[in-house]
Formats: C-alpha cells, sequence, structure tokens
C-alpha cells in the first residue's frame, strides 16, 4: 500500500481540527454573529489540556506497539467479510431507509417536525447496517458500480435532515479511498470542498426547514455561528463541571430506548431550557463527572484512535474501513461531542473484529 508522506488522516488532525475550530469560533466572537458574546480564557486552557491528554493517549499506545508485528487470522476474516455478505448489508440498510422515510411519511430535511422523529428505531438499524459495510464494501472490492450504491445510501441519509451523518458517511468514503485507491492530492482538494459545500447546504437547509424558528444568517455565516455557539456552551460547561451526574453517558447509552436526547439534557443544564445543544468533544465528560473524567476520556480516544490507525496502515483492508469510520465521527464528536449511541456501538464492533481477526506478536515470535 502506497502512503502519502504526510498522512492528512491520521489522528493527529483532531487536533488541528480543534485549532481550526477555535478560529472559526472566534470570528463568530469578533463579528458578534446573533449576539455571541465570547467565552472565558479558563475554557481555552482546559480545551488545551483535553487535547494534551489525547496526543498522550496516541504517543501511550505507539510505545506499546513498538517493536510489535500484526498478522491475520484469515479464515475468520474472509468469513465476516465475504462480498455477498457485505453487499447484502448495503442493500439492506438503504431498504431501510426508504422503508424509514415511508413511514415518517415525508422527507425530513424540508420540516422540522418530521425530522424531530426520523430518527427511528428503523434509521438506527439502517446507519448501523449501511456505513461499515459501504466503507468495508469500497475497501475490500475494487468495483465501480458500488459506488452508486454510496451515492444513493448518501442521498437518503442526506434526505433525513442530519448533516453528522451525511458528513460521516461521506467523510469515512473518502477516507477510505484515500488510503486503498492512492487518492491523487488534487481529488482530495476537490473532495474537501465538496464535503463543506455539503456541510453548509445541508445544515443551511435543515435549519430553514424548522417550522419554529427564523433564521437570517447566510449559509457560511451560519457555519461560524454554530461554531461560536457551540464553544459559549462548552464555556458554560466548564462553570458546572459534575452538575449532571452521570445523566448524559446513562441518557447516551440507554436514551434512543426512553426516548431521550442527552443533547437536551446539555441544553437543560448550561442554558436554562430544554433545547437540543452540543458542546464540543469535552463538554459532556465535564458536565457529567468533571475535569478528570474529560482527561480519561480523550486520552482513551486518543489511543483507541491510534491503535486502530497501526493496524490499518499495516494490514490494509476492511481495517482501513474501520478507521475511516470512527476518525469520520471522532472529527463530527468535535462539534457534537460523544453523545450518540450509534457511533459507540461502531467503537464497540470495530473493536470486537479487531481482537477477533488478529493477532499481536513481539517482532521474531512465530
Amino acid at each position: 500500500m502506497n502512503y502519502k508522506n504526510f498522512d492528512i488522516f491520521s489522528p493527529i488532525i483532531v487536533v488541528l481540527l480543534v485549532i481550526l475550530y477555535l478560529v472559526f469560533s472566534f470570528v463568530a466572537f469578533n463579528y458578534h454573529l446573533k449576539e455571541l458574546v465570547g467565552i472565558n480564557i479558563n475554557t481555552i486552557g482546559i480545551i488545551f489540556l483535553g487535547l494534551i491528554a489525547y496526543i498522550i493517549g496516541m504517543i501511550s499506545i505507539k510505545y506499546l506497539l513498538k517493536n510489535r508485528k500484526l498478522s491475520i487470522k484469515e479464515e475468520k476474516l474472509e468469513k465476516i467479510t465475504s462480498e455477498k455478505i457485505i453487499l447484502s448489508c448495503v442493500i439492506l440498510g438503504i431498504l431501510l431507509q426508504i422503508i424509514n422515510m415511508i413511514y415518517l411519511g415525508g422527507i425530513p430535511l424540508f420540516s422540522g417536525y418530521l425530522k424531530a422523529h426520523a430518527a427511528t428505531r428503523i434509521w438506527l438499524l439502517s446507519y448501523l447496517l449501511f456505513l461499515p459495510s459501504i466503507n468495508i464494501l469500497l475497501a475490500k472490492y475494487h468495483d465501480r458500480r458500488y459506488y452508486i450504491l454510496f451515492i444513493v445510501g448518501l442521498l437518503l441519509f442526506v434526505c433525513t435532515g442530519y448533516r453528522t451523518t451525511a458528513i460521516a458517511i461521506v467523510l469515512s468514503v473518502l477516507i477510505t479511498i484515500y488510503y486503498t485507491r492512492n487518492l491523487p492530492w488534487k481529488y482530495l482538494f476537490i473532495a474537501l470542498v465538496a464535503i463543506f459545500i455539503l456541510l453548509l447546504v445541508v445544515g443551511y437547509v435543515a435549519v430553514q426547514s424548522i417550522e419554529w424558528q427564523t433564521w437570517t444568517l447566510n449559509p457560511l455565516e451560519l457555519l461560524f455561528y454554530r461554531a461560536g455557539y457551540t464553544l459559549q456552551v462548552l464555556d458554560h460547561a466548564v462553570l458546572l463541571q459534575g452538575s449532571t451526574h452521570g445523566q448524559l453517558l446513562y441518557n447516551t447509552l440507554m436514551g434512543f430506548f426512553k426516548s431521550s436526547d442527552p443533547r437536551v439534557i446539555v441544553g437543560l443544564t448550561t442554558l436554562g431550557y430544554a433545547h437540543s445543544t452540543t458542546s464540543m468533544i469535552f463538554g459532556p465528560a465535564l458536565l457529567d463527572f468533571g475535569l478528570y473524567a474529560m482527561l480519561i476520556q480523550m486520552f482513551i480516544i486518543g489511543g483507541l484512535m491510534n491503535i486502530l490507525y497501526y493496524i490499518q496502515r499495516s494490514l490494509g483492508g476492511i481495517y482501513v474501513a474501520l478507521y475511516a469510520m470512527l476518525i469520520a465521527h471522532v472529527i463530527i464528536w468535535i462539534e457534537t461531542g460523544p453523545t450518540d449511541l450509534v457511533i459507540i456501538l461502531f467503537f464497540v464492533i470495530s473493536i470486537i473484529i479487531t481482537i477477533y481477526t488478529i493477532t499481536i506478536e513481539k517482532e521474531g515470535n512465530k
């Protein structure tokens, strides 16, 4: 596998994008978009402590894996990733999303009321099947016809009005192609611009379709505003550390089955009213258990992403797909925070597959 000298999608990208997110936020503060007022300097300090914990997690894994050799248990790997099985999962994921649209009775992208009910159990199963399967299919089987399935699935998930799922699909597939097809830099640049435009369009159309809100910001202003607004929410979370006493974690794990949204708890705690609100990757752990919990979280995420990065660089194939799927979601977590059950399930599934299909030995051992 031919890797570029500078690997743009290594785990360190999370650190760089957090810094870029801060830049976007300060642009919003500077122009006082919708009366944004800025944040306390202590919040910046806590963000950088979190980034340091993330980097230490990465370095620790690099040290532990030094002089280690990876190998694949071929029979087990082939059995769970045969072309027929993976293709069937992709098609089933698409069909379930179509059924979900029929069940909802419309397109949530164009209705705030429908969007509020779009994340059904059918949606969850559809996403769980489609995202890993389309990435594995494109990573392992080089058939151009499968890009049609990717486009169809992407359009269906765009129609749900959730920009995070749409961005996760297109970003993870881009990362998969980047590693498995030796994607030239010019095409990578075009793809990143396309993702940026998709982020603007889906986000703007979704908020304009919310019947009970009136937005006067243009799509670009809205992007900067969301960054500044989310950073301000984190600023409140820093002052309210430990105030939710584990409710966010509990509702992340159980809320989907009880029809409760942990982000509403974030809004209620930080803003004083029930509103689905994001608080960056650092916010939920701070609100639940305080600074030390956030640092432990960032250390674990950094370690997990670096071990999966090391595995996909060494072994390629489906491990590229798993890494692409997870790093895409961690990038999205920069804004949303780890409050989605489906993403935690992706981590669990990826870890199980990795343990089940590879061995790690010291170099020189048989």
